[in-house]
């Protein structure tokens, strides 16, 4: 699905370089790479705030640590996502509150964020899933009028562009809400050859505190102010991530240039919806993912393992209907596009480092299994 080797491959005088200069330091925790990342990522993302962290899961966690929340309340967010958005939600004993999805975008729907809405909701948290951003001016507007926090989880959509209706500039996906949070899994857009993660803010205060909750809760070596975590992006990640910041928005370009020409080979085929770009955002394609129609998922997929093509589907399972987060408010067909998707969604191999026969061979043995 990624071919991380040929990327290396890429920019390996970089990267060896990078690592051979942490390991001769010996600052492995929160050395000058740490730091230096930082700065950097937030002169891309034009954001105030960035605090690295250990992973994307933790990102989340520590952004809901953060805003206060207790036990009880409730934050909205898809039920189309990967458990994590959920989970950490469940681990603050907070109450995970799950609605639909559009059917085009995959992203959140305003409209049903709004009707879940209740007097013990504090958050939204929309997933900018497999690459592009949900509504976020619907979402901030919803949030602004209720009055909520909104967490954006951007860990398949960083380097996106964000273009709000009415302005023609733009922001990058995860500086829009009120905290932003990121995975680096090796397989992100931009990912390290390890765990980390971290989070965004513009807000002085918020990124202060997360700062220290990320650190066991200190801004000062051993006196603690808030409960808080151990939390850390190691030096050697934060190195390899400096290396590949400078490549991001080319990896973007490569990515999107795959899409248009899967696009074009299953274009107006019966049994082939591509993906739909969301008219304000950019789509950086973390994932290419097809919806089905009228065909046999599962058959299809076999089918290109015989051409020795992987295929991902993701999620075979949504959140409402997952053991962990079953709750009597939320029955088989409770969220029908969601569960449509479920049971439709297949994705392609997609990666920066891919040619165009390896384009025309996978296209062309989807395209076979149809004839």
């Amino acid at each position: 699905m990624v071919d991380l080797i040929s990327q290396y491959e890429k920019i390996q005088p970089e990267i060896d370089k990078a690592v051979l200069d942490v390991i001769r330091s010996s600052a492995y925790i929160n050395g000058p790479d740490v730091k230096l990342f930082q700065a950097e990522l937030e002169n891309y993302l034009g954001v105030k705030h960035v605090i690295p962290c250990a992973n994307g899961t933790d990102a989340l966690q520590i952004a809901m640590m953060a805003l206060g929340f207790q036990p009880g309340d409730e934050v909205i967010t898809a039920s189309f996502t990967y458990v994590a958005t959920a989970e950490v939600i469940a681990l603050l004993k907070l109450k995970p509150v799950l609605v639909d999805v559009n059917p085009d975008t995959f992203t959140l729907d305003p409209k049903a964020v709004e009707a879940a809405i209740t007097s013990r909701t504090v958050a939204i948290v929309p997933v900018h899933l497999f690459g592009q951003c949900a509504d976020m001016d619907a979402i901030m507007d919803i949030a602004n009028r209720h009055k909520l926090a909104v967490i954006e989880d951007v860990a398949q959509a960083i380097g996106a562009n964000y273009y709000s209706n009415g302005n023609s500039g733009s922001k990058k996906a995860g500086t829009i809400g009120t905290i932003g949070c990121t995975s680096f899994f090796p397989s992100k857009n931009l990912g390290c050859y390890g765990d980390g993660g971290a989070l965004f803010t513009n807000d002085d205060e918020l990124g202060k505190k997360i700062r220290m909750i990320a650190n066991h809760g200190q801004s000062v070596q051993y006196y603690h102010d808030e409960i808080g975590v151990n939390s850390r992006l190691d030096s050697m990640q934060a190195a390899i991530l400096r290396i590949k910041l400078k490549h991001l928005d080319d990896y973007a370009t490569a990515r999107q240039q795959v899409a248009d020409y899967y696009n074009k080979a299953f274009a107006n085929h019966p049994n082939i919806k591509t993906p739909v770009r969301f008219k304000n955002s950019d789509h950086v394609y973390h994932q290419y993912t097809l919806v089905l129609q009228n065909a046999d998922r599962n058959k299809l997929r076999e089918f290109l393992a015989t051409k020795e093509i992987p295929a991902m589907i993701y999620y075979p399972v949504p959140l409402h209907l997952q053991k962990a987060y079953r709750d009597p408010r939320y029955k088989e067909g409770a969220f029908p596009v969601t569960e449509k998707l479920c049971s439709s969604v297949i994705s392609l191999p997609i990666h920066t480092e891919m040619k165009e026969e390896t384009m025309k061979y996978i296209s062309q043995s989807v395209l076979d299994f149809f004839n």
